[in-house]
């Protein structure tokens, strides 16, 4: 099945700020997250249903070698990405999150 991945505008400034935070430490390290961070994806876009849902109907997937999850919900043919978050973060940060902010 083919997907509409949609990243919401949130999700997009969880993603810039975290890799200014990598960049700003070691150079190229924030193009490296960025990398984990597209795999991740294109891994939630190939079996989305294969990923835990942890609250409500919002499901994670955590990235590889940085400790992020990224935290989207499955509506139809659309796979919403609502939050990319360091795994020590609040957990309300994400729950809070919902597809009526997009």
């Amino acid at each position: 099945m083919i997907y509409d991945l949609i990243i919401g505008p949130e999700a997009e400034q969880d993603i810039q700020g975290a890799y200014g935070w990598y960049e700003d430490r070691v150079s190229g390290l924030g193009k490296e997250f960025l990398r984990c961070v597209d795999a991740a994806i294109a891994q939630i876009n190939r079996a989305p249903a294969t990923h835990p849902v942890l609250y409500q109907d919002i499901r994670r997937i955590l990235t590889r070698r940085f400790p992020f999850g990224i935290f989207y919900i499955m509506e139809g043919q659309r796979i919403i990405v609502l939050a990319v978050l360091h795994a020590r973060r609040d957990p309300s940060l994400w729950q809070k999150r919902n597809k009526r902010s997009l």
